[in-house]
């Protein structure tokens, strides 16, 4: 059907491509005509009209050709444009045939050979359709965000590089209050996977699991109210089947984003596949207090140490704080003074000694024992006998 459709477009045009440069080869003839009575010219001019007429058909030919396969082409496209590019294309079609239409009437009016003429109005037509596509598409966004009740588009979201929440970032739960602050830019996007598996974990039969779904439920309900959060409208349909980690890491590379997560595995697996990962625990670390060696804290002693003679405390964001000599003063607040601070997976320790005369015999280290002076040391310390 598309082959005779096409066939028939290219004959028609190239008809009517014989027609309009026949015409214009009449035009030289004519005007050559004149000349070789006038000057007693021998050259015969007849040629030029069949001339003109059959280069007139080859381009009236290809050009139809050519234009049929974009015509194909773009019905293709259209199937597969969101509704906002189809209205957008509809609306520059109209724009390009009423403008056709205005330099249709000049164009009759000022050229006496009607096939001429409309073959220079096709033409015309068919630029300025292009024209106003074209116009419309590159303006489309700008004027549908004027209209009420806008809804955003996959090319929008793109543009954005939205954030996508996972499972773990939701239950975690302090995404929300980042949120608030204003330092994530972009739209935040809540695939429906992620809801299905978050609703599951909420329907669990296991308390524990099933308290933690319903608490990112609410936390989603809560971020819903007071921003803009996308919910379920550009996930993949043919993702089906793929684990959750996997149909994030297609999504964020669709729609050009970072994920949002707790989760150390999905972090290591994103950035293998070079998808921007946003971590929630790193930022949680990098967001700690820098503590230097000879800084004075107060802090207050919860439990013993490991080691002998130790004290630990916390400090407001949970690091862990070893004094030295602390253990007689579990339960109290105290000065301490950092002497080291070290770097592990989990998390930074900072070591410190016990600071003022609050500290007694243990904040220099010794403690008497059934006669003995000890030394108070890690285990790797020896005592000695007085």
């Amino acid at each position: 059907m598309i082959r005779i459709l096409k066939i028939s477009f290219s004959v028609a045009f190239s008809l009517l491509g014989w027609y309009a440069l026949h015409a214009l080869g009449m035009i030289f003839e004519k005007g050559l005509a004149k000349d070789a009575q006038r000057y007693g010219s021998i050259v015969d001019p007849d040629w030029l009209s069949p001339l003109f007429g059959t280069l007139g058909a080859l381009i009236g030919f290809l050009w139809a050709y050519h234009t049929f396969n974009k015509l194909v082409t773009f019905g293709d496209t259209l199937e597969r444009m969101p509704p906002r590019d189809k209205v957008a294309t509809v609306v520059g079609v109209i724009l390009g045939l009423l403008a056709t239409a205005l330099v249709a009437l000049v164009v009759l009016n000022s050229i006496r050979d009607k096939a001429l003429g409309v073959a220079l109005i096709l033409t015309l037509g068919y630029i300025l359709c292009y024209m106003g596509v074209s116009a419309m598409m590159s303006m489309r966004r700008e004027l549908f965000s004027m209209l009420p009740g806008n809804v955003e588009t996959l090319d929008d979201l793109v543009e954005q590089k939205p954030k996508i929440l996972d499972t773990s970032v939701i239950i975690d739960g302090r995404i929300a209050d980042i949120s608030r602050t204003g330092f994530l830019e972009g739209k935040l996007y809540v695939p429906g996977f992620v809801l299905d598996e978050l609703q599951h974990i909420a329907d669990s039969s296991d308390s524990l699991r099933r308290a933690r779904g319903r608490r990112g439920l609410d936390v989603l309900n809560q971020m819903r109210k007071e921003m803009k959060l996308v919910v379920r409208t550009f996930d993949l349909p043919n993702a089906e089947g793929d684990e959750v980690d996997l149909k994030l890491v297609k999504l964020a590379k669709q729609l050009n984003g970072a994920i949002l997560t707790t989760d150390f595995n999905l972090n290591k697996v994103a950035e293998l596949q070079d998808v921007q990962v946003l971590n929630i625990n790193e930022l949680a670390n990098a967001m700690r207090p820098v503590v230097l060696p000879s800084e004075d804290l107060h802090v207050t002693l919860v439990k013993e140490g490991k080691e002998y003679n130790q004290g630990v405390a916390y400090l407001d964001d949970g690091t862990m704080v070893v004094v030295e000599g602390g253990k007689r003063h579990i339960g109290q607040t105290v000065s301490v003074s950092v002497t080291s601070v070290l770097q592990t997976v989990a998390g930074k320790m900072i070591f410190a000694d016990m600071k003022g005369n609050g500290a007694g015999p243990a904040t220099q280290g010794e403690e008497s024992v059934n006669g003995r002076d000890v030394r108070a040391a890690s285990g790797s310390r020896s005592r000695r006998k007085v």
